[in-house]
């Protein structure tokens, strides 16, 4: 019996070992499987190993700290202004009233002028103003007229009524006494006035000395027809030659003022000899006329007027 008892208790020491085994085996396996399974991060926390990332560039690839300099910089250029450039030595292009398209037309074919504004548009035969034009800065220069009314014949543009008031002051210093004649006309005005001429004198003959409506400067605010204190000569073929004429022959230039329709031009202006109608420009453009001797038409290298 107890040899029987001996036995029985071996094979149960025997099952119990080998259970054991058994489950040890099983949870040494199940430990091993999960360790591999995890990332590296959980790896290296687990077995407290430090994980580095590497560098995002190496030391040869990084910028170096800028080495201090006993020499002053210059300050950084802002790249949303331009840097100033040299004054050019080259003169700048004239203004031209040749656009660089077709210019628009009336019906009988005139272009019209497309900155009727500018004090140097060219207004003649060939270039009207457009329809309804006014100047929007008239005022009454203040220089004496041949009359005392304050009419629309005694207004002129602000600049050229400016530049007037000094004209006639020069001319004073000079012992030259000017007066005023006939300054801005509306374009209902110069279309009374022609049909006048035309009535008078017909169509071609009035052509050589008025314009057509649209093309007269008077309606620019710019022009005005000047005579002696006294009236006489008045936009008058005697005016020329008189004291007054030739100081303004010899001096409107200075004031920014020409003598629009000089002698001798008449195929190119389209107009008689006026020595009494001045225009203003502005004085660099009416420098260079006096000095060349030349109309505003070629100033401007425009076809010339021969109608």
């Amino acid at each position: 019996m107890n040899q029987r008892m001996r036995k029985k208790r071996r094979r149960t020491t025997l099952w119990f070992a080998l259970v054991c085994v058994i489950a040890v085996a099983a949870f040494m396996m199940i430990r091993y499987e999960n360790s591999t399974a995890l990332p590296p991060e959980t790896t290296a926390e687990a077995t407290n190993s430090p994980v580095t990332e590497s560098p995002a560039e190496t030391p040869d690839q990084a910028e170096e700290p800028a080495q201090p300099s006993d020499e002053p910089t210059a300050p950084p250029v802002e790249t949303t202004k331009p840097t100033p450039t040299s004054k050019p030595t080259e003169k700048p292009a004239k203004p031209t009233n040749k656009p660089t398209k077709a210019p628009a037309t009336d019906d009988s074919g005139i272009a019209v002028i497309a900155q009727p504004e500018s004090i140097a548009a060219l207004v003649n035969k060939q270039n009207k103003l457009p329809e309804n034009y006014k100047p929007a800065n008239l005022v009454y220069p203040d220089v004496p007229f041949t009359f005392k009314e304050k009419i629309d014949k005694r207004k002129m543009r602000k600049e050229a009524a400016d530049a007037l008031e000094d004209m006639f002051a020069g001319a004073k210093k000079d012992n030259i006494y000017l007066a005023g004649v006939s300054a801005y006309r509306s374009h209902s005005t110069q279309k009374s006035l022609f049909e006048r001429y035309v009535k008078k004198d017909g169509l071609e003959k009035a052509k050589t000395y008025s314009a057509f409506p649209g093309t007269s400067e008077h309606e620019t605010g710019l022009a005005i027809d000047v005579s002696g204190s006294d009236g006489k000569c008045a936009a008058s073929d005697c005016f020329g030659g008189t004291p007054e004429a030739e100081w303004l022959d010899a001096h409107a230039a200075e004031y920014g003022f020409i003598i629009r329709y000089p002698e001798g031009k008449e195929s190119i202006t389209g107009y008689k000899y006026e020595p009494w109608h001045l225009r203003y420009v502005g004085t660099d453009i009416s420098a260079e006329i006096a000095e060349k001797g030349i109309t505003l038409e070629e100033y401007f290298n425009a076809v010339p007027v021969s109608k």
